[in-house]
């Protein structure tokens, strides 16, 4: 794995969403995102839900809804989510924004709290199984609220939040996925799958296998097995499924092992 510390980011993202946010027109609180069925007020309602849950688990621990009989965790987020959404649209934009304000920087001492290198709170299982860092945990949740941002400037037709500083984070944990869509694809020792990741806050990674695992990591090979070239745009979309995977790949050039490289364009880092 790659340790990044993302706990500076969330102060940064957080304003940068809340200036959008003051910004927008009573009319662009109704538009649609490319979440189905949520409009622009929704996934402010949904970014505020996940505060909640954050603050009311990491910080009180509380449980939290509890699970339905033979729920799955898809199946359970699906619901507690909608369930959140449909029930917050009875409050108004400027009450979001007061509460988004409020509530921001209790998260903020909750990770600056949280031991990086420690068990996270909360698994990460689109990175592996088995407990997870602190630090990806904290990560994960810092690509949630930036991806939900970029989906509501998308929907009011605004340029992301998409300097350097703020998306290459992003672009270093989404790519924690790879392992996980490599699993099945057992090669021996030594064989690499190259990422290159086009844009100003691209770069090379490298999916490393041990002969059963897959591991990601910055180290270069001169001749990998496969390789994968994406722009940065489509790597955060794919990994969000923001696009599909056939579209990511119409967007992508694959050479090398076709196996591999088609498994790896399948990595997915949202709980799906």
């Amino acid at each position: 794995m790659i340790p990044i510390d993302t706990r500076p980011l969330f102060r940064i993202e957080r304003q940068a969403l809340l200036e959008l946010l003051r910004s927008l027109e009573p009319a662009d609180w109704n538009k649609p995102t490319v979440c189905p069925g949520w409009s622009v007020a929704d996934v402010t309602a949904h970014i505020l839900n996940d505060y909640i849950r954050r603050i009311s688990g990491s910080r009180d621990e509380h449980g939290g809804a509890a699970f339905g009989d033979g729920e799955t965790l898809p199946a359970y987020l699906a619901r507690i989510n909608e369930e959140f959404v449909r029930a917050m649209r009875q409050c108004s934009p400027r009450l979001l924004i007061e509460l988004l304000v409020q509530l921001g920087p209790e998260l903020d001492l909750i990770w600056a709290a949280t031991d990086l290198e420690g068990p996270a709170h909360l698994d990460v299982s689109w990175a592996g199984s088995g407990v997870s860092p602190g630090w990806l945990d904290i990560a994960r949740e810092y690509t949630e609220f930036w991806v939900h941002q970029q989906q509501i400037r998308d929907a009011v037709y605004r340029p992301g939040a998409d300097d350097v500083s703020m998306l290459r984070p992003v672009l270093v944990a989404f790519l924690h996925a790879v392992p996980t869509a490599l699993r099945d694809r057992i090669r021996p020792r030594g064989t690499t799958v190259r990422f290159e990741i086009t844009g100003p806050a691209g770069g090379h990674w490298t999916g490393v296998s041990d002969g059963q695992h897959w591991e990601l990591t910055t180290s270069q090979t001169v001749e990998p097995i496969a390789s994968v070239r994406m722009d940065q745009d489509t790597l955060w979309r794919l990994a969000s499924r923001g696009i599909t995977v056939e579209t990511a790949r119409q967007r992508s050039e694959l050479r090398g092992d076709q196996e591999l490289a088609e498994s790896a364009m399948t990595l997915l880092a949202v709980v799906a």
